[in-house]
């Protein structure tokens, strides 16, 4: 059974080690961070996931051969889609399983292995290991291909690669393809600049802003639409069951945790924005009970009053960056996130203040820990935002630089909308 963000937040330890200027406000902190937790209770009457609506779509699943593309995020009612759907009389063939794993219990980045579900004995497929997509053997004997995934609509969130991934082979083997569609926390949200392709890697697929505003079901529309496949591959149909009562300006709080670092409703509203510090010398929550809500360094001692220590968590961040040490910076917990809603805009005003504030400036944008090279150019898209940063630009400025692709995007987006 799927567990609520609440569940999830009393089973974990607090391996946070926080300095404030008094424990009046160090309890504040947390107790609002704890009451920040999604809950199915959030959600808007009347509103109902593609997934919730089983007399869509499991009368014509009846007889067929079903595969799901799943992870702890789908879910019908407050029970796993697949113990859901096999409970229904459907016939699970196998499942697949992004990164993170199909029960969501492995780190960012980790490789998955196939293994046999304990709880159903169903055959999982795991798609972030040696394979990307189902291959031919794989698809012998499926007639349908479900996609049920909850996503952040955030371009550097892998889970849209998954399902460009799955669609190109469906389309390849000639097997039906259906979305259950979900909601998007940050569908209000279209910004940020458009990938340069030059700068495509795992974490930026597609020529589309940091935040694109819509759903997976509106997603596929588009990757089928724009010829996002390889080879020129085209879906003939998919199928999409449509979430029910929802528009895109509509507040959306997760009932479960997309991934084990997105562990808040604080941390997946401010996602957009603070992801970027991935691109820094700076740690940015991993190691914490707080990811994506803080972020600091060591080096900052004596800028900001607000320290933490990072620690190794298995099944969040076995070895986050500044391990063990005591870093100094931002506090976001308590962040008033409706201000995103209000200004509909990612804030890189955070990424500024702590680049004005870091001693070592040439050093900020260092990368090397991670083993890899230009990793702010890959999460924000262009090639010039790191120079933008370096000369002082103000954010208005940067911001400007972005609008011509923008424009031109949310166009674009019109053409695959589902909902208003």
């Amino acid at each position: 059974m799927a567990k609520t963000f609440l569940s999830y937040l009393s089973c974990g330890l607090l391996l946070l080690t926080l300095s404030c200027s008094s424990c009046s406000k160090e309890t504040s902190a947390n107790s609002t961070a704890t009451s920040s937790q999604p809950t199915a209770a959030n959600a808007k009457p009347g509103l109902m996931t593609g997934a919730d609506q089983t007399q869509k779509y499991v009368p014509y699943l009846k007889g067929k051969r079903v595969a799901l593309v799943v992870n702890p995020t789908s879910i019908i009612g407050n029970k796993s889609s697949v113990d859901s759907l096999q409970a229904l009389g459907i016939k699970i063939v196998k499942v697949f399983g992004p990164e993170h794993g199909f029960r969501g219990n492995a780190s960012n980045g980790t490789h998955v292995g196939d293994e046999v579900d304990a709880q159903t004995g169903i055959p999982i497929i795991s798609l972030y290991g040696k394979k990307k997509k189902p291959s031919k053997e794989d698809l012998a004997n499926v007639d349908v291909l479900i996609y049920d995934i909850q996503d952040v609509g955030v371009r550097f969130y892998t889970n849209i690669n998954t399902l460009r991934d799955v669609m190109e082979s469906a389309a390849e083997h000639k097997v039906e393809f259906m979305v259950l569609d979900r909601p998007n926390p940050h569908g209000y949200l279209i910004d940020g600049p458009i990938l340069d392709m030059k700068h495509k890697s795992g974490i930026g697929q597609f020529p589309i802003p940091i935040a694109h505003g819509m759903t997976v079901g509106e997603f596929a529309q588009m990757i089928n639409g724009e010829g996002w496949m390889a080879h020129g591959l085209k879906l003939d149909k998919i199928n999409i069951i449509k979430i029910a009562n929802y528009h895109h300006d509509m507040p959306y709080v997760l009932p479960v945790k997309p991934s084990p670092n997105l562990n808040t409703a604080q941390s997946i509203m401010l996602y957009p924005s603070t992801c970027l510090f991935e691109g820094t010398i700076l740690n940015h929550g991993r190691g914490t009970q707080y990811p994506f809500t803080i972020m600091g360094a060591p080096k900052l001692k004596g800028k900001y009053e607000f320290s933490y220590t990072p620690v190794s968590i298995p099944g969040m961040s076995e070895s986050p960056l500044h391990m063990n040490e005591v870093c100094y910076g931002l506090d976001l917990r308590t962040y008033d996130v409706e201000q995103l809603r209000r200004k509909r805009q990612i804030n890189i005003g955070w990424l500024l203040e702590l680049y004005n504030a870091y001693p070592e400036k040439e050093r900020f944008f260092d990368s090397s820990y991670s083993k890899q090279m230009g990793v702010i150019e890959r999460l924000i898209g262009v090639s010039d935002f790191r120079k933008q940063v370096q000369e002082g630009w103000s954010e208005e400025r940067i911001r400007e630089t972005w609008q011509p692709g923008l424009a031109a995007f949310k166009e674009l987006r019109k053409k695959y909308l589902l909902y208003p």
